[in-house]
């Protein structure tokens, strides 16, 4: 991820209710943040246009969560004028095969609001399973976790 992608991420702005998604915190840190390698941030690139980025580890985690069991953790994002058009299976699908060639896990995992029906079919097309819900203790907002053990295998 590169500082000119990373700054086109933060100003991305979703509706309701997916304005859970905005970064609205001090953009100079969350900078920081995205661009810091140990926080591998990726951009996804239709050509030479930014359309989705995706992140490995703790940055796919939600407060609250029971992440004791091994798996790669990871958070995805598409472009707000790009969502809802047929494209996240597509782009997950891509990040589950580089996730896979670059570092080898067990299992992958996603963390999602519970209210983000596409999301969620996207993940379980693709073969995620639910593994748990909760409940994010600083505003009560529902989450479920996905699960998939056979990360070899990403075209379903």
């Amino acid at each position: 991820m590169d500082e000119s992608n990373a700054r086109a991420i933060l100003s991305w702005r979703y509706e309701p209710p997916y304005d859970l998604y905005n970064y609205l915190e001090d953009e100079a840190n969350l900078l920081q943040d995205i661009l810091h390698l140990q926080n591998t941030f990726y951009s996804i690139m239709d050509e030479n246009s930014l359309v989705a980025y995706c992140s490995f580890g703790q940055d796919g985690q939600v407060s609250g969560g029971n992440y004791r069991d091994s798996a790669l953790d990871i958070g995805m994002g598409i472009r707000p004028d790009l969502t809802g058009r047929r494209k996240g299976a597509e782009y997950a699908n891509a990040v589950l095969e580089f996730a896979d060639s670059l570092f080898k896990p067990k299992a992958f995992r996603v963390t999602i609001a519970a209210f983000n029906k596409r999301a969620i079919r996207i993940w379980q097309k693709l073969g995620f399973e639910h593994q748990q819900s909760f409940e994010r203790g600083s505003d009560g907002m529902q989450f479920i976790v996905l699960l998939r053990s056979d990360c070899c295998n990403s075209n379903r």
